[in-house]
């Protein structure tokens, strides 16, 4: 596998479906990785703007619940997963004071993992159930495989360009 000089997988540019949709999800989470490594709690916790709740660390945390849900809960069939971190707020990137960065960047990589295991074990055409509310946004309560990988390619890659711009806030650091 190639890889760029900053580590992150460069995906596969001719390969089946699958391996290019879980190739472009493993690059864009390591991207999230980079826009977090090596800050301290107080940078990882740092707002760009006031009027926002969104941090990196909020949006490990969140991307982790996102895993756990989209993989967990649904592709898996077992919708009684509790969350990740418990809502602390009105929104998934409230903070509380005893999260670190050290500890939602293990606990998200411990749901990347299990993503991965589920996926690996489970057929191509794989469906998972949705629960009501969630069915209420696509019309239908089952989902496949393949659009799950997709939209959390799509997840990633927003949130992405929030830490893009969170990181640039904090110490100027751009790209990647």
């Amino acid at each position: 596998m190639t890889t760029l000089p900053d580590g992150r997988p460069v995906p596969p540019t001719t390969s089946d479906e699958r391996t290019t949709l879980e190739g472009w999800l493993d690059f864009h989470r390591e991207t999230l990785a980079i826009k977090c490594a090596n800050l301290t709690d107080a940078q990882a916790r740092a707002r760009a703007i006031p009027s926002s709740s969104l941090t990196l660390l909020g949006l490990v945390q969140h991307l982790a619940e996102v895993e756990r849900n989209w993989f967990q809960r649904i592709l898996a069939g077992a919708p009684d997963t509790p969350p990740v971190h418990e809502p602390s707020g009105p929104n998934a990137f409230t903070l509380t004071e005893d999260r670190t960065l050290p500890d939602a960047l293990a606990q998200w990589r411990t749901e990347v993992t299990r993503s991965r295991e589920l996926t690996a074990t489970a057929p191509w055409d794989a469906t998972g159930t949705l629960s009501p509310a969630e069915a209420a946004f696509t019309g239908d309560p089952k989902v496949s495989l393949r659009w799950i990988l997709t939209h959390l390619i799509e997840e990633y890659a927003r949130h992405n360009g929030h830490a893009d711009l969170l990181r640039e806030a904090i110490d100027g650091t751009a790209g990647a």
